[in-house]
Formats: C-alpha cells, structure tokens, sequence
C-alpha cells in the first residue's frame, strides 16, 4: 500500500471530526509526564471533549476548506488537538484549567464556533462559564424576584396578623381613654365652684 492510501483514513477523520466541530484547540504537550497526560485525557474525556495527537501534516490537509484553516500557523512542534460538538468552551476551559497545574501543557490557539483566537484569545474563552452554569444562573435570576415578592407578601401577611391581634385590645383600650378625659374635665369644674 502506498503512503497516501495510509494517511488518506487518518486525514479523513480528522476532517470529519472538525466539520462539525464547536470548537477546535491545539495544544503543544511536550513535557508532559505520562500520569499527566493520563489525568488530562480523563479530564477531557468526562467533559465529552475529543483529544487527540496527530502529525501536524494530517492535520494540515484536513483544515485545508474548513473553518480550522486559519489554525495552520499554530501547525509547529508538537501538537494535539481537543475537539468538542457540543459545548464551545468546553476544551478551552478544560485545557487552561489543566495547564494551570502544569505547566508544560501549552495551549496555541483554536476556533470557537467559526472565529479563530490565538492562545491568549483562548484564554479569555475559557473564562466563560459552562452553558448548564448559565443556565442555572440564568434560572436563579428568575426565580430571584419571585421568591423576594413572595417574601414581601409573607411579611405583610404576618404583620397583618399581628396587626389583627392587637385591634381589639386597642379597640377596647380606646373607650376607656375616652372615658378617662371627660372624667377629668368634669373633675375642674366641680373644683371652680367650691372655689368661689
């Protein structure tokens, strides 16, 4: 079989691969250590994130038409590449949060949902939370208003309650003030005639 007929499967499926790629990273590995390299792969891997290593000429025909073109220039040393069609920040948050505990692992840059960043583009990418934590905080900020509305109401139902408790204790109390003043205007002037 002649060369050619050997890599044309490979270049295949990494074509495919990014075709419908969210996002597409590339990362220099070297350094790496083999437990490391293990401990990222399962990382990935549980995050759904494809993560592969591939010559850089396979990879250069298959970004050859595709979006991942603008990623040639990256094409240098070492490379593997992590994949994802379903969350488009996922590799670059995964890939940053481990090359934080190691240092060897260096992200060179990669495309996110048809833009191409360098790695310091990449970097501000995976700042971005997950679409399930947006989600959640999206939800949060919903059911925010709600819950103090109905915090509101139930603290006004209680004090109308408190409220309604204390009116007849008012409600009595009030005759006997009203009592109590014409009692003391009629007291004077019972005194005013003695006095003459």
């Amino acid at each position: 079989m002649a060369k050619v007929e050997l890599k044309k499967p490979i270049v295949d499926e990494i074509a495919a691969a990014v075709k419908d790629a969210q996002s597409v990273v590339l990362v220099d590995y070297r350094g790496l250590t083999v437990e490391q390299d293990t401990q990222l792969r399962k990382q990935l891997r549980e995050a759904g994130i494809t993560y592969k290593v591939y010559k850089n000429t396979m990879m250069n025909f298959a970004f050859k038409g595709t979006d991942c073109e603008s990623l040639l220039p990256y094409l240098e040393g070492p490379s593997a590449i992590a994949i994802s069609t379903e969350d488009a920040t996922a590799p670059a948050r995964e890939l940053c949060k481990f090359a934080k505990t190691a240092d060897a692992l260096e992200v060179k840059g990669g495309i996110v949902e048809g833009t191409a960043y360098d790695a310091d583009g990449i970097k501000e990418v995976a700042k971005i939370p997950s679409r399930e934590e947006l989600l959640s905080r999206l939800l949060g900020s919903m059911q925010s208003p709600i819950t103090n509305f109905a915090r509101v109401i139930k603290q006004i139902a209680e004090k109308d309650g408190e409220t309604g408790a204390e009116a007849p204790a008012e409600a009595e109390a009030a005759p006997a003030a009203e009592e109590a003043p014409a009692e003391a205007e009629a007291a004077p002037a019972e005194e005013a005639p003695a006095a003459e």
